[in-house]
């Protein structure tokens, strides 16, 4: 049974959904950083809270005060840098997009190093892994996120008006 879509076409409509989606200023690469731009700002945006989330959940299944504090803090971390972030699903945009790719990078890694670092993977082995999952998973996503800021920043010295221009 052939429903009329053929790969091409699909292919474009999801491009224009992407499209659709990528609303906002383009953050610059950092780094060569993000490698490519598949995954919507809003959608990340989305990812991050279910990231907070996940880790909020890890920090009520765990066992032992170590695997509980540092998930709830990597939960409330998450959290409140993706509510400061100056994006499309942020209550106040106080942090700068590239900023909070940064802090991304930072954060998927601190999730999956620290439970070995403070020894609960084998005490704590489910909210370890909830833990790990949701760093490795904000690091795949922040490879491949097209990240747009709000507002948008400008790094540097602002540019100088011509000579003889009224500043319009």
């Amino acid at each position: 049974m052939d429903v009329g879509l053929d790969t091409e076409s699909l292919t474009s409509r999801a491009a224009e959904i992407r499209d659709r989606l990528s609303v906002g200023v383009p953050a610059a690469p950092i780094m060569g950083l993000p490698l490519a731009r598949i995954i919507p700002q809003d959608v990340h945006t989305v990812l991050d809270y279910v990231g907070a989330a996940t880790t909020a959940v890890a920090a009520m299944l765990a066992d032992g005060p170590a695997a509980t504090i540092t998930n709830a803090t990597l939960a409330a971390s998450d959290a409140g840098v993706t509510m400061l972030t100056d994006v499309r699903l942020a209550p106040a945009r106080v942090i700068p997009i590239e900023v909070h790719e940064i802090i991304d990078y930072v954060w998927g890694a601190t999730a999956i190093a620290t439970p070995f670092i403070f020894g609960y993977a084998r005490k704590s082995p489910l909210a370890a892994t909830l833990q790990i999952v949701a760093g490795a998973s904000l690091i795949l996503g922040s490879l491949f996120t097209d990240y747009r800021g709000y507002r948008g920043v400008k790094w540097g010295r602002t540019p100088r008006r011509r000579p003889g221009s009224n500043g319009r």
